[in-house]
């Protein structure tokens, strides 16, 4: 089991594509929060977001076994191994998770789907955001846990 946050932080005036924002993802074995860390591990979550989207396909498809990810403006960061059980998330604290990949899709989908209904449309980074959530929308199986985004 696996589950993704995306959040803006408040008090940062009228939404923008460069607010900054937290990551949380718990799973069966630990937790990673950029939130509440010293030094501050808060991230342009927007950027940070399309960046995970554009970055996992690969991972999911099974062309790339690793993935270092690392947030926009921030030290927060994850990895992610592929194997033949299926992928396990870690953070610099050790294993978070192990999951399959389309749990793991269905996950990071479901969470950039809610934070996109916070970026106003008109935003210089709302096409990328789309572009990105629009390509990664079809890895997200329709027959496992989670489908049918």
């Amino acid at each position: 089991m696996i589950t993704v946050r995306f959040t803006v932080r408040p008090g940062q005036g009228d939404p923008s594509g460069f607010d900054l924002g937290d990551m949380s993802v718990a799973g069966d074995l630990g937790t990673a929060d950029s939130a509440a860390r010293t030094p501050d591990r808060g991230m342009m979550i927007y950027l940070s977001v399309t960046q995970l989207l554009d970055s996992l396909p690969a991972l999911l498809r099974g062309s790339a076994r690793t993935l270092a990810f690392t947030g926009v403006d921030t030290s927060f960061g994850l990895s992610f191994r592929r194997n033949k059980d299926g992928v396990s998330v870690s953070s610099e604290d050790g294993v978070i998770a192990r999951t399959t990949p389309d749990e793991l899709a269905s996950a990071v989908l479901g969470a950039a789907e809610a934070l996109a209904l916070t970026l106003p449309t008109g935003d210089p980074a709302a096409s990328d955001y789309a572009d990105a959530l629009a390509a990664f929308r079809p890895l997200v199986s329709r027959h496992g846990p989670g489908g049918g985004h």
